[in-house]
């Protein structure tokens, strides 16, 4: 048997701590509440996250730096590189890119990104671009096509 083996015996009860009955009761006088002040007053103390009137951590935390976005928007992203290996005149969708293997997962709506170079004219539809993409996707030829 070890010590954190032992319990109290099947059925019995611990007697309840009758606070503030008399100094032979053992938590007579203040009752283990100290002397004076809001934490000795009956009723309850303080709600949790209370912290005397300064703004609480809970309020303030999400004003800070480099916290996540509540509702951020999640792409399927896909850089421009490897869109060049298409053939030319190719309709380029998150569909199609599936098709071809380049996606693998449909992690929401398509997103091109300017990483790369592309020099084949494609007709690209995506839910948005970058500035770069764009232009590169232009300039090869191609059009960009902005889907809801």
């Amino acid at each position: 048997m070890r010590l954190n083996d032992a319990r109290p015996k099947e059925g019995s009860k611990h007697r309840r701590r009758r606070i503030g009955r008399g100094i032979s009761a053992g938590q007579g006088a203040s009752g283990g509440f100290g002397m004076r002040g809001q934490k000795s007053r009956s009723g309850r103390g303080t709600r949790p996250g209370f912290e005397g009137g300064q703004m609480p951590l809970y309020r303030r935390v999400p004003k800070l730096k480099h916290f996540p976005l509540v509702n951020s928007k999640v792409f399927t992203v896909v850089n421009v590189k490897k869109l060049a290996d298409l053939p030319a005149g190719t309709e380029v969708n998150l569909a199609s890119l599936m098709k071809a293997g380049i996606v693998t997962a449909n992690d929401g709506p398509l997103k091109i990104l300017g990483d790369g170079e592309i020099s084949v004219a494609l007709t690209v539809q995506a839910a948005a671009f970058t500035q770069s993409a764009k232009a590169k996707i232009e300039e090869a030829g191609g059009s960009c096509e902005v889907v809801a």
